[in-house]
């Protein structure tokens, strides 16, 4: 069973007297354990579809699912509490808050979505920041570490609510190359050690060679697929 299924989604913000077609009758299906990227130009619907995946947005027709359930006519707390279960998020501005540190950044989700007791919840968060290669970081403001290793936080408070779907919107975005390629890196990792299915945006092309199945949108449909296999990059 595909872990994301959308079936003639369109999507249409309203602009004043004018109406723009964010996408239009896309169906798509992603298969559990996958890593795949959207690409395309600006405005060709890659984020919009991404937050119709991630319960952020409804689409105006068609049906969403995901992990076998149909969220597109979810309520806003309905949407939440799936999202809380069921999904993380990596963004390209990192979302780190900045009066938390490193650790109370990646505990956050597990103290404010799922209430994990304290001795539990530090256990876990030390897995993901060790996995991650921030445990000596812990201890450490936003503003005190580099954008590649926010970037390697998020990738942990992402992780620790053990999401079935990691959604990344553009999340090399504002990095360099180096920081770049090791964030791919280790979402790839991830994604082979847990079993994690990612889906993230680029519009860098470097960036798009690092994924398994590359999905091409141009004017709110997708154009292409191309199936690069799960080591294109080796």
């Amino acid at each position: 069973m595909s872990l994301v299924s959308l079936r003639q989604v369109s999507k249409t913000y309203d602009a004043g007297e004018t109406a723009i077609r964010a996408l239009m009758d896309v169906d798509l299906d992603i298969q559990p354990e996958s890593f795949v990227s959207f690409v395309g130009p600006s405005g060709s619907g890659k984020t919009t579809l991404l937050n119709l995946i991630g319960c952020l947005d409804k689409p105006s027709t068609g049906e969403v699912s995901v992990n076998g359930t149909r969220v597109d006519g979810f309520a806003p707390r309905e949407a939440a509490v799936f999202r809380g279960k069921h999904l993380g998020f990596i963004f390209q501005g990192f979302n780190l808050l900045p009066v938390l540190t490193v650790f109370e950044n990646v505990a956050y989700p597990l103290m404010m979505v799922q209430s994990v007791p304290e001795k539990p919840r530090r256990d876990k968060v030390m897995h993901y920041l060790e996995a991650v290669g921030m445990a000596d970081q812990k201890d450490k403001y936003p503003s005190q570490i580099s954008g590649g290793q926010k970037q390697r936080a998020a990738v942990a408070r992402a992780l620790v609510t053990d999401p079935k779907l990691v959604l990344a919107d553009e999340p090399t975005a504002n990095l360099d190359h180096a920081s770049a390629f090791m964030v791919i890196a280790l979402m790839r990792q991830m994604q082979t050690d847990l079993k994690t299915t990612f889906i993230f945006s680029t519009h860098d092309p470097k960036i798009m060679k690092e994924a398994e199945i590359l999905y091409t949108l141009e004017d709110g449909q997708i154009t292409n697929q191309e199936n690069l296999g799960p080591r294109a990059n080796q």
